[in-house]
């Protein structure tokens, strides 16, 4: 098995952000740094790029050398211990593709989640029947094993959205999504009435792309923007049959924020999303 891919979690990024920015504010460069602790040039580049984890030792060295106040040195210090918990995930990381576990570990720390699907309803959303049929369905070749193992994972996902401070997930699908029979018309039955109940929840908002809208910016795909508190860029989630890309570059976050927003404006209002896919649930059960 190939070694995992080393992406840089929410907190190493928030905490690399931090470590620059510092560093700037005294008007420092990384060879005056090495020179005043003995921090290799090479090992700063990396903590201030989010490709390694700081000792804590080195973390205080660092906010010693750029006299940090205490009360953001105390926030760093928790980020960096927050760094390294082993939440939920841990268990399925070895069953699961390095990016995908890479989104989910994202996805855990974002504050909003701004989600476009034009095949599929979102996996935050999906019941655990038509969730089974998809993986299914677009993994022919898994094994039942990596299918429940998947499956397990999608669905201990799903909490994010029933805890105690939850992300607001704003989510615009195709009404494609809505008449595909994924897994059956019973099954399909299910998952209308998820969303119908999700809609009405504070922090899901659900709008839908009706056909008669024509061509839209959407039509390329799904993707997935997840925005976080302050101190970290949003970052871009596509998932592809070949390669998930995660896009955090400046220009790419502006273009997808603005073709969401596009879609937002081509979509049907909640409420009339809310009217149509009662239609359809009631159409489905005839």
């Amino acid at each position: 098995m190939s070694p995992r891919v080393n992406t840089p979690t929410v907190r190493l990024r928030r905490l690399a952000s931090e470590l620059r920015k510092l560093r700037a504010a005294v008007d420092m460069t990384r060879d005056e740094v090495t020179e005043r602790t003995g921090i290799n040039g090479a090992t700063l580049y990396r903590l201030e790029t989010a490709r390694a984890r700081p000792q804590a030792r080195t973390l205080r060295t660092l906010l010693d050398l750029y006299n940090v106040d205490e009360q953001l040195r105390a926030e760093l210090v928790a980020i960096l211990k927050e760094s390294n918990e082993r939440g939920w995930l841990h268990a399925f990381e070895p069953e699961l593709p390095d990016q995908y576990a890479a989104y989910i570990s994202f996805e855990q720390d974002a504050r909003r989640l701004l989600n476009f699907e034009s095949l599929f309803v979102p996996g935050l959303l999906q019941t655990e029947d038509y969730a089974r049929a998809v993986i299914r369905g677009t993994l022919p070749m898994a094994s039942r094993d990596e299918v429940e193992g998947r499956l397990e994972a999608r669905i201990q996902r799903q909490a994010l959205l029933v805890q105690q401070e939850p992300p607001h997930l704003w989510a615009v699908i195709d009404e494609a999504v809505l008449h595909r029979h994924v897994g059956g018309t019973k099954v399909m039955h299910a998952q209308l009435q998820r969303l119908l109940d999700a809609e009405e929840e504070p922090n899901i908002t659900l709008q839908v792309v009706p056909f008669g809208g024509g061509a839209h910016p959407g039509m390329h795909g799904g993707f997935i923007i997840m925005q976080f508190d302050r101190g970290n860029a949003d970052v871009i989630y596509i998932e592809s049959m070949t390669n998930d890309l995660f896009l955090d570059g400046e220009t790419d976050i502006k273009r997808y924020n603005l073709v969401f927003e596009h879609l937002r404006a081509v979509s049907l209002s909640p409420a009339a999303t809310r009217a149509l896919m009662a239609d359809v649930l009631a159409q489905e059960m005839k």
